[in-house]
């Protein structure tokens, strides 16, 4: 058995095991129970820590830029993976980069 929260709309917006003051006893094969189960990829684990280790790589890269750190503090396994990173970042940023950054005066 489940024990579940609705939004305003009437979905499920949570669900736990242990008893919540003011919620909905649902059985484990309950259509909803499932379907907020079966959630989509957007709301998913996976998406959430990418865009998480989007954060951190900004994070570190700002704190390279203001000097708090440096790359070399970091240990080499992290610097050749940031360097990936930034690698492949660079050629998407590029790749999608159609008219390019020529900044000349014609």
């Amino acid at each position: 058995m489940f024990h579940v929260f609705r939004d305003a709309k009437g979905a499920i917006q949570s669900v736990s095991r242990e008893l919540q003051p003011g919620s909905e006893l649902l059985g484990e094969n309950d259509p909803e129970v499932q379907s907020f189960f079966k959630a989509p990829p957007e709301a998913s684990f996976d998406a959430a820590d990418a865009d998480f280790v989007r954060v951190l790589e900004d994070l570190i890269d700002t704190l390279i830029w203001k000097n708090v750190i440096h790359h070399t503090d970091l240990p080499p396994a992290a610097q050749k993976k940031l360097m990936i990173r930034k690698g492949l970042r660079t050629r998407i940023h590029g790749a999608l980069n159609l008219l390019g950054n020529d900044d000349r005066i014609l």
